[in-house]
């Protein structure tokens, strides 16, 4: 089943390894001073759940047919687009504020695009990697981060030209199970309350930025 309940969500969250901290002390997903996040988040869960909400806040997946939370779902038409914006304001209305998944969706649907095109003109199988999370994504109801804004130092320069190779995230070493990277990302506020964190670049890259260039996800628990 594509739609989760919010305590399936609360669940996954308090099973995932300490790793943040604030105020200088190592905290997990059970914090009172992240609680508020959660009861944001839990509104995306209950609407998807309610049927007076059913038409805005869930979607038929266009991988399985089944019926899923908006907030995995890839747009197939402008209605899909319509109803996502209509959605996300009227959920905003009602928390007073961002409601916390909107840019966890944003980054899968533009890399929905960037991995089919890639595909086309390179001859890679970055797409099938691509709906092969998707499909999990969609299964599970993720509430993911994205980890989008770069440390970026000089900002003049671009990132293969900034004295510290580190202030962009970049890949270090490819692998057979994949990459290595270092650099850090900043500004992920919802990165405390998520299942997953999807980093993607934070400007065009150019060809000798190609080391910047670089997509990926991992669960948010992830050791470094």
């Amino acid at each position: 089943m594509g739609v989760k309940t919010f305590d399936e969500y609360d669940g996954r969250l308090k099973k995932l390894r300490r790793n943040m901290y604030m105020g200088g002390e190592k905290i997990d997903r059970t914090d009172e001073r992240i609680a508020g996040q959660l009861r944001v988040i839990k509104e995306t869960y209950d609407r998807a759940n309610d049927p007076e909400w059913e038409d805005l806040c869930t979607a038929k997946s266009h991988l399985t047919g089944e019926k899923i939370n908006r907030f995995t779902h890839i747009h197939q038409s402008v209605d899909d687009l319509l109803k996502k914006q209509q959605m996300t304001r009227l959920l905003c209305h009602r928390v007073g504020g961002c409601i916390m998944r909107c840019m966890g969706i944003d980054a899968m649907n533009a890399l929905s695009v960037v991995a089919y095109e890639m595909d086309q003109f390179l001859g890679t199988d970055t797409n099938q990697n691509f709906l092969k999370y998707l499909r999990y994504w969609q299964d599970n109801d993720i509430s993911a981060n994205c980890a989008q804004t770069d440390t970026k130092g000089d900002r003049i320069k671009r990132p293969h030209e900034q004295s510290d190779p580190d202030l962009y995230l970049r890949i270090i070493e490819s692998r057979p199970d994949g990459i290595v990277v270092r650099g850090a990302k900043i500004d992920n506020t919802t990165a405390p309350v998520s299942d997953e964190i999807i980093a993607i670049p934070t400007r065009f890259m150019t060809e000798k930025d190609h080391d910047y260039a670089v997509a990926f996800a991992v669960p948010s628990d992830w050791e470094g």
